[in-house]
């Protein structure tokens, strides 16, 4: 669809539900466990879309320095050429 749900995050019962913006894809993916990556045209849409995505993990009346859960941006760059 066109929203990313997080579930059980710090094992709460409420799902988290982020909208996609326009012309950003997101694919689970299969070898690595939670992770998804973001893909898109414009680079300030799916920045965005991250961000939003990691807002909505955001972390309050806890310790910060204890409670390291969260999603987090691991890489951003351009999308590979493929060989041929």
């Amino acid at each position: 669809g066109r929203t990313v749900e997080i579930r059980n995050f710090l094992g709460e019962k409420r799902v988290r539900k982020v909208k996609l913006l326009d012309g950003v894809e997101y694919v689970r993916t299969s070898n690595v466990k939670d992770q998804i990556e973001l893909s898109g045209n414009d680079i300030a849409l799916v920045s965005l879309t991250a961000a939003k995505i990691q807002q909505a993990t955001n972390i309050r009346l806890k310790d910060l320095r204890k409670f390291l859960d969260g999603i987090y941006v691991s890489e951003k760059g351009p999308i590979p050429e493929p060989d041929e």
